[in-house]
């Protein structure tokens, strides 16, 4: 891992915007001048061109464990190399504590599938589903030791993956002193449950029962429960993939009040409403993913919320299931539920297009400044999980982590061309202005237009500080 330099490009970062040159040496940012000679040294002319820090997506499902046998579609592989092609160049996974077993545990098993496949940095949160006395002991030295500062709780799907208010609280104590955050999958799932058991006694099998089935209020109602909680613990908290405004206006009166709630959103809920679900068959199918996708009103308080910091990044939740058996078999397949809305695995795919879609729809669309825009998808995420400034910013010192982006080039969305294992897209055949030309992970080149220079194991785990608390 030697110098590179990178010429003339238009540097932007979330506070800066300017044309400069930028050397590359032992995979940091080495200087930042207007004009660097270059000696002997390889050369990538960004002319015309923006430059970005690496995007950082830090809610992401490659070949995860769903019960039952059931996996997502990515495998570390596939899936950092699709977030490679998008611009994204560190991605932060989880990791599942199953009942019975250590946090640690999961951690480990986690890390000894990632370390030979990923191409790209990556982290993880920790999924705990059996909170006890032992489990919680571990904590403090996963936080301290292992880098692990964020720990998701689901507050749905009963019996499977939900744990309790008390557990919620416990966790938030057990953590906060130690620079440790929890994040919350919040929908009120017992509700729910009831909700779906008395869809299928009605006959109501088809996928547009899945978000009949799990209403904003349920969003909103779980949101505004747990921010409390929280208060109480006294420490941040964070919500996932935010859909509902309901939702959303519990963690704008708590920000209002002085509390420390954070919330990202994702693209598909930004550019989709639940329109979708009336497509015709099972094709909606495509669309099932938790929380559901909302209608337009919902969209316009989402698009406000980030232009006002309301929500503070946007992920992709990039949890892929194909739509056809065919390709990888029933068990990463939507068909699973082809006779029950309830038995269609939950999620979608989408961690290639994020930064083309946000800057299209955000930037190019008036939304969002560009500014904003790098903030939204690499400063805010690196800040709010203890990697900033080693990611997230173009500056001496900093990895250099960097996506050349044209801001004018037009091109298709499409499951044809990206580079998932998945067999569908959420945008199938959307155009957008802005493309990723060529991606550097700390200084080498991996993505140059079509071509792939990466390779599966240079990715590197990163050890994070505390998370929620630099904002």
């Amino acid at each position: 891992m030697g110098k590179a330099l990178i010429k003339g490009g238009r540097i932007v970062t979330a506070v800066d915007d300017y044309v400069a040159d930028i050397l590359v040496d032992q995979g940091r940012i080495e200087a930042i001048a207007r004009e660097i000679p270059a000696e002997d040294v390889p050369t990538y002319d960004a002319t015309g061109l923006m430059v970005f820090p690496g995007g950082i997506d830090v809610h992401v499902h490659m070949e995860t464990p769903m019960g039952n046998d059931i996996y997502t579609c990515d495998t570390f592989e596939t899936g950092t190399k699709s977030a490679a092609f998008g611009g994204t160049t560190t991605i932060v996974d989880f990791a599942q504590q199953f009942q019975g077993e250590s946090p640690k545990a999961a951690l480990d098993r986690r890390l000894a599938a990632a370390e030979p496949q990923c191409s790209i940095d990556y982290g993880f949160h920790v999924i705990l589903t059996d909170v006890n006395s032992e489990s919680l002991a571990e904590l403090p030295d996963l936080i301290t030791q292992d880098g692990v500062s964020s720990f998701k709780l689901y507050m749905a799907y009963p019996g499977v993956l939900m744990v309790d208010d008390a557990d919620i609280y416990r966790t938030m104590r057990k953590v906060g002193t130690h620079g440790g955050m929890v994040n919350l999958h919040a929908e009120n799932g017992v509700v729910i449950q009831a909700l779906i058991e008395e869809a299928l006694e009605q006959g109501n099998t088809s996928p547009k029962y899945h978000m009949l089935t799990r209403p904003q209020l349920m969003e909103g109602e779980a949101t505004h429960r747990v921010i409390r909680i929280a208060e109480l613990a006294e420490v941040p908290v964070y919500i996932v993939h935010l859909s509902a405004e309901e939702a959303l206006e519990a963690v704008v009166e708590a920000r209002d009040r002085g509390i420390h709630a954070f919330a990202e959103t994702c693209p598909h809920y930004l550019f989709l409403t639940n329109e979708e679900y009336d497509r015709p068959g099972f094709d909606a199918a495509k669309f099932v993913m938790t929380p559901p996708l909302r209608d337009h009103k919902c969209q316009h308080a989402l698009w406000r919320g980030l232009k006002f910091d309301d929500l503070q990044l946007v992920a992709t939740d990039h949890c892929p299931f194909c739509f056809n058996e065919n390709r990888f078999g029933l068990l990463k397949s939507k068909q699973l539920g082809k006779d029950d809305f309830s038995k269609i695995p939950n999620g979608a795919p989408g961690v290639e297009f994020r930064l083309p879609l946000l800057y299209d729809g955000g930037v190019h669309g008036g939304r969002i400044t560009l500014n904003r825009f790098v903030q939204l998808t690499s400063t805010a995420p690196a800040k709010m999980f203890g990697m900033f400034p080693q990611k997230g910013t173009i500056a001496v010192g900093s990895d250099a982590d960097l996506v050349l982006f044209d801001p004018n080039e037009r091109h298709t969305l499409s499951a044809d061309t990206h580079h998932s294992n998945v067999d569908y897209s959420l945008f199938e055949g959307r155009e957008v202005q802005g493309k990723v030309k060529q991606v550097f992970l700390r200084g080498e080149l991996i993505v140059d237009g079509d071509e792939w220079h990466g390779r599966a194991g240079m990715g590197q785990y990163l050890k994070r500080s505390a998370s929620g608390r630099i904002l």
